[in-house]
């Protein structure tokens, strides 16, 4: 996502260049249409405006910023390819980047868009201008780069498990699913294995206090032996009376 705003800001850098230099575009478009001969149809597709460049064109300054308004388009195209790197199966993000797409087609017709408030790229052309020339060519990267920054607007908005690597083909974030709690619950709560040294130190105390119970029976049974070391009688717990 970052690299994809970073690309979007130096497009927006981009474009702010060439729309200080309208005007520029606007004259380079009608000599290169009266050069071509084709000054009654209104300027609606990129791949004209390409035509007009590489064919129809006389001067360096003409040159210059058709190739920069084909480039900025260029870079849209390309800044769409990553946006679809990051699927997120949303219906409103796959829409915008659909429209996206086909704005940017070369062969999309343009004649009937139009940039709105707050850009103000058709309201510096004339009333002939914007309506039957110049009106959606000047429109095209205003509103893709309007679309692409609702794009990213959106896609922050979505939990990060939804937002798929389709280049890598591995979530960003994994998916953690409700069955899966009470598994993990189930094995914190098992007890650690005991090391065997810890074993071996609980076996040889269990040792220990089982000899010290036989050394004070051993004990208590010499203390019942009269002098000449015989036993009184058959040995009874204490506290208890042979009948």
């Amino acid at each position: 996502m970052n690299e994809i705003k970073e690309a979007l800001r130096n497009t927006e850098q981009n474009y702010k260049l060439f729309q200080q230099q309208q005007f520029t575009f606007i004259r380079a478009l009608q000599h290169t249409r009266e050069n071509a001969r084709d000054v009654l149809r209104p300027v609606a597709s990129i791949s004209q405006v390409q035509s007009y460049m590489d064919h129809h064109c006389n001067n360096s300054t003409d040159r210059c910023i058709l190739n920069m308004f084909l480039n900025i388009c260029n870079d849209l195209c390309n800044l769409c390819q990553k946006l679809e790197t990051l699927q997120s199966g949303n219906d409103i993000t796959n829409g915008i980047l659909e429209r996206c797409k086909l704005l940017l087609s070369h062969s999309n017709d343009l004649s009937t868009i139009r940039a709105k408030y707050p850009h103000d790229v058709v309201n510096r052309l004339s009333c002939d201008e914007a309506k039957n020339h110049y009106g959606g060519v000047v429109s095209l990267i205003p509103i893709v780069l309007d679309y692409v920054k609702e794009w990213v607007a959106h896609t922050e908005k979505l939990p990060r498990h939804m937002l798929c690597n389709v280049s890598g083909g591995s979530a960003l974030s994994e998916k953690r699913t409700p069955q899966g709690a009470p598994a993990r619950a189930a094995v914190s709560q098992t007890p650690p294995p005991v090391p065997l040294g810890a074993q071996t130190s609980v076996s040889n105390n269990n040792n220990v206090q089982a000899q010290g119970s036989k050394h004070v029976r051993k004990k208590y049974l010499n203390n019942t032996e009269n002098h000449s070391g015989k036993l009184k009688g058959p040995w009874k717990p204490p506290g208890r009376h042979a009948f």
